[in-house]
Formats: C-alpha cells, structure tokens, sequence
C-alpha cells in the first residue's frame, strides 16, 4: 500500500468531474487500499479519487471510531428521497485543512453504488454517514465544501492556503 498526496485547494485538478469505472480489476482494489490508507494517516473520515489527482468515480469512507469499517463506493449516485429534510454539519476537509464551515445539506437520501467487485448496491443512510457521502460525492463532480460558502469566506480560506505553502 501507497499513502499518495493529497491536493490542496485552490489545486485546479480538485474541479475535474471524475469518469466511471468501467473496469473493475485489482488495479481498482489497489487503488482503493491506497486511498484508505492515505485516508487513515491523515485521521480522515473520507476521501475521494479526485482529491489525490486520479479522475475516476471511487471514493473511500470509514466514520467508525476505531477506523476498521471501511466502505468503498464506485460509481456512486444519490437519489434524494425528501428535499425539505436537510440537517446542518461542520464540515471540514483533508483538500482543505485547518477549516471548518457549517454546511446544510439533504438528509433523506439513498446510495447506489457499485463496490469493488462491480455489485450494485443500495444504502439509506444516517447522520454522519449521509454528510460524508454528500461530501465525497462533491469531490467526484468537482466541487468542493467551500463552494457551499459565500465567495468572500471562500476566498479567505484560498488566500490562506496559498500564504501557508
């Protein structure tokens, strides 16, 4: 397994829209062993291909307290089951370190997602576990939390970001 590097905003690939996976092979498995681990080092709850320059729809998740339940997810679609029920959470990101801003998003939702096999499957899921799909979905469509923001909070945390490297 391989920690790989994870981009910082404002780097211009984290707004790359990620492409299926069409191949499901252990080049794929071993992707994602490497995204968990890069996700586990940094203390992460979640991280998207997009955030370490690869373009493709895969994304890594492990909310558990002793970060032993990891969920892949490929190919992953939200199917929002009620609009007006959204909940607010301080998100923060591994794209984005050392900020934390309170995001409103839908709350009733399902997931249909491939895992690493290439079998769909379908989760409703709850609390935290909803706002990180919500988070890492954003990533494979190239947007990031801070777009969730107004553009001179936004524009702060970049300015910041860049004095910092």
């Amino acid at each position: 397994m391989t920690i790989r590097k994870i981009l910082k905003f404002p780097h211009q690939d984290l707004r790359v829209k990620a492409s299926q996976v069409k191949e499901f092979n252990e080049e794929l498995k071993v992707l994602a062993e490497d995204m968990l681990e890069t996700m586990y080092d940094v203390k992460g709850i979640g991280l998207a291909a997009t955030q370490i320059g690869i373009h493709k729809q895969i994304a890594v998740i492990d909310i558990s307290p002793e970060k032993n339940e990891p969920l892949v997810i490929v190919n992953p679609k939200i199917e929002i089951l009620d609009a007006s029920i959204k909940e607010e959470y301080e998100e923060g990101c591994l794209s984005v370190p050392g900020f934390f801003e309170k995001i409103s998003r839908p709350a009733d939702i399902k997931l249909i997602y491939s895992d690493l096999d290439g079998v769909q499957k379908e989760i409703k899921p709850e609390g935290l576990l909803t706002k990180v799909i919500h988070h890492e979905m954003d990533h494979l469509n190239g947007k990031l939390f801070v777009d969730h923001i107004s553009e001179l909070k936004r524009r702060r945390i970049r300015n910041k970001i860049v004095k910092q490297k």
